[in-house]
């Protein structure tokens, strides 16, 4: 007979963590799988976290001056052929609207008709389509800077998906700004890349590392890309965020073109940036653990849930009307200037049934009441960034006056952890032997997690690149928090300047 699972995530993060993952999402009614391949179905509870990551966001955005507006999902072929480098940087993973109407087909079904004049992309990113608004919109260096930000879709044809973090069809918002120069948009550019941090940190409770890509990660067309790295609890890293610095490339490109103070005609300078709904990817993996999801509480759809217990109707009257009070009590409070978000489960489930429910949809309080909590005036409550048998009872009145500071120290918790956990796992190496020890699992047949993040002095070279795909290693960034340090490449000895983070990425 097989042994009972200890935890209610099944595998373990230590024995499939792929599966693990996986297995989460489903526990906690996040998302599934679409009829229509690579793509998702975000469920209420998971698209009410991506509105809290959206309603923060959003606010960090208008609070920098930037407005918000919509752009067509279709875009011309003629458009991105304008940029080549970008063109050819989605080319593979493009969608392609060609006709426009269906009609019966001879045996029976439908069949497209109607050819288009010109095919149409299905918006894989809006830099080129945006352009052409930008154009008209911009005439003089009065019209600067424009700073527009819009929340979509997307659609990238991936082969390989996971939910959330790779899937054909994502929801994102996508930052586009023109400037009068290039010194006020790379500002821009490092101005939007801080908000993403500050966002990850105050909100994900997930610590990054800010950073420039090698020429060999730019986003296609830009002159430089900047990005945000997280690790997961596989020691991973996920690219968290992007901020792309696009010099005068889609200026040109899409005639952005404007009088100066001198009355002279001149390209504008224009940057993009992003974040999508692969972040309820990162919060998972770098919070939850083997009982499900767990949740920073700035983002939890619900701080609170009250799971009322009683045996007959006349318990039941009290208790719930016990439950109301508390409620209410709760939602009169404040945490981060928004008040707590509290739910009464009061459906006919055995108690530790529905705890189960809760813990493993990573609702950061639950409190059970029953008549002797009601008898003295008290509430039994445990947190879900401890043990499930952890729980603790506090009055009534300290209890409510306590709530926001717990889910603060809760918040504060999560980011301690996960920095601890990073800087657990970051080294420096300072030779290529090291390197590849470091990052060869032990066991070929079921790869154990392993490695993390290392430091290493790195100069590009296209030798190196098969030594790295043979590890399935990636540069993620050049940190940008750091100092000079003088130092040789570990693999060619070419000079180096400053180190490089490399790692196992999603």
């Amino acid at each position: 007979m097989a042994k009972p699972a200890d935890t209610a995530i099944t595998p373990t993060r230590e024995d499939d963590y792929p599966e693990w993952y996986q297995q989460v999402i489903k526990a906690a009614d996040l998302a599934e799988n679409s009829p229509v391949r690579g793509c998702m179905v975000i469920k209420p509870w998971g698209y009410a976290l991506w509105e809290n990551i959206q309603k923060a966001l959003d606010q960090m955005f208008k609070d920098t001056g930037h407005v918000n507006a919509y752009f067509p999902l279709f875009i011309p072929l003629s458009f991105f052929e304008k940029e080549a480098k970008h063109v050819e940087g989605f080319a593979k993973e493009c969608a392609v609207v060609t006709h426009h109407r269906l009609e019966p087909g001879k045996n029976g079904g439908l069949v497209p008709a109607g050819p288009l004049e010109e095919p149409l992309i299905v918006r894989p990113t809006s830099e080129t389509i945006i352009g052409a608004s930008f154009s008209k919109w911009v005439q003089s260096y009065r019209d600067l800077p424009l700073l527009i930000n819009q929340w979509a879709n997307v659609v990238r044809w991936e082969m390989r998906t996971r939910l959330f973090l790779r899937t054909a069809e994502f929801l994102w918002q996508e930052g586009h700004t023109a400037h009068s120069s290039s010194e006020e948009a790379i500002e821009e550019t490092h101005r939007m890349l801080s908000v993403y941090e500050k966002f990850s940190h105050e909100f994900m409770a997930i610590p990054v590392i800010k950073g420039v890509k090698p020429p060999e990660e730019r986003f296609p067309g830009a002159v430089d890309t900047y990005a945000i790295e997280a690790m997961m609890q596989d020691r991973k890293a996920l690219q968290a965020g992007t901020s792309h610095f696009l010099g005068q490339n889609f200026a040109k490109a899409s005639n952005i073109k404007f009088l100066d103070k001198n009355g002279q005609e001149t390209f504008a300078w224009t940057t993009s940036w992003g974040v999508s709904t692969r972040l309820i990817g990162g919060i998972i993996m770098a919070h939850s653990d083997d009982n499900g999801l767990v949740l920073p509480p700035r983002l939890a759809p619900k701080h609170v849930v009250i799971m009322p217990i009683y045996r007959n109707d006349d318990e039941k009257s009290k208790v719930l009307s016990f439950c109301q009070r508390l409620s209410s009590s709760l939602m009169s409070q404040k945490f981060y200037d928004q008040p707590i978000q509290v739910e009464i489960d009061d459906r006919d489930l055995r108690g530790g049934e529905k705890a189960w429910f809760h813990i493993k949809r990573g609702v950061p309080i639950r409190i059970e009441i029953g008549p002797r909590d009601i008898a003295n005036n008290s509430v039994f409550f445990g947190r879900r960034d401890l043990s499930p048998k952890e729980k603790s009872s506090l009055p009534f009145d300290e209890f409510v006056s306590k709530a926001s500071s717990i889910l603060s120290d809760m918040q504060k918790g999560l980011f301690e952890r996960a920095l601890s956990f990073r800087k657990t796992h970051t080294v420096k190496i300072e030779n290529a032997k090291d390197f590849d020890d470091y990052f060869t699992p032990k066991n070929t047949e079921k790869p154990e997690i392993h490695g993390g993040f290392a430091l290493c002095h790195y100069a590009p070279d296209p030798t190196v690149q098969q030594r790295f795909a043979d590890l399935k290693v990636t540069i993620r960034c050049i940190p940008l928090d750091q100092e000079q340090e003088k130092g040789a490449c570990i693999f060619t000895g070419k000079p180096s300047e400053k180190r490089a983070l490399l790692a196992k990425a999603y």
